[in-house]
């Protein structure tokens, strides 16, 4: 499975582009409309999706996500519905990695392994689990990758030193840079730092490596672009998201959110 993550960077590079990975929460603002978003997300240049498990206390997001989860929850989406949607994407777009991103708590409460098994049967790539580091490898992480998901790390500002090869040792898929100290969506991402962070990756590891956290618009991606494999967009896309909902119209929501991912992927075009 992890093969679709390495085709589509294998792909992005040979079209001189980097990968955009997009993250929406699952069940935002609701079931159906959640999925003619993924829908639009892959027709709008989406290369992967990181698809948000809903969580009542999400510690490393801000304002933006967290209220995404409290109206997916609201909504009535579980863990369980979060994989059923999996697997129903997965049916639609055979060839769209698809990274299940989020906290450990409600995947302990389901069960670790009826959970891998799922996400396998759903036809999921990869995890990205932003609470349990490596010294709990085995909550998670080993029995993941024995099954054949990645198993995606974060990278941090102040990871880059000793650290780093702890984190990266069992990565998989790719490295994603948090290109900001702090939550999600509350700053925004400076080239400068992302440019030594990835020098510093470059010298620990072959793997892709994205940059995400605080990116906000196209011309910020595009900058980004030129220094990393791939660039992750959230809040910004979650944030129009919420700006759509209150209008109250389904339709203007989802154009919104495409044309804005439209823009974002022309933005990976390096020059």
């Amino acid at each position: 499975m992890t093969n679709r993550i390495s085709q589509c960077f294998e792909k992005a590079a040979s079209q001189n582009r980097a990968v955009l990975g997009v993250f929406v929460t699952a069940g935002d603002p609701d079931a159906q409309t959640s999925a003619a978003l993924l829908d639009s997300l892959v027709e709008n240049g989406a290369d992967f999706i990181e698809l948000g498990m809903p969580f009542s206390d999400p510690m490393a997001d801000g304002p933006a996500i967290q209220a995404a989860s409290i109206r997916a929850i609201k909504a009535g989406m579980t863990l369980q519905k979060t994989l059923d949607m999996a697997a129903s994407f997965r049916q639609r777009h055979p060839d769209t990695p698809l990274i299940l991103m989020g906290y450990f708590n409600p995947i302990y409460i389901y069960g670790r392994d009826a959970f891998i098994s799922a996400a396998n049967k759903a036809g999921v790539d990869g995890l990205i689990i932003v609470d349990l580091p490596p010294e709990e490898d085995v909550e998670l992480c080993d029995a993941a990758r024995e099954a054949g998901l990645s198993f995606i790390r974060l990278v941090t500002p102040t990871t880059l030193g000793d650290r780093l090869p702890v984190v990266i040792k069992k990565a998989g898929g790719f490295v994603y840079y948090v290109a900001i100290a702090g939550i999600t969506g509350t700053k925004s991402a400076a080239t400068d730092s992302i440019r030594s962070a990835f020098t510093r990756l470059r010298e620990e590891t072959d793997l892709p490596a994205v940059a995400g956290f605080g990116i906000r618009s196209a011309e910020q991606a595009s900058e980004v672009a030129a220094i990393a494999d791939g660039v992750v967009v959230g809040s910004a896309l979650v944030q129009k998201i919420e700006d759509a909902v209150s209008s109250g119209d389904d339709t203007k929501l989802i154009a919104d959110v495409g044309t804005f991912c439209a823009s974002l992927s022309a933005a990976m075009q390096r020059k």
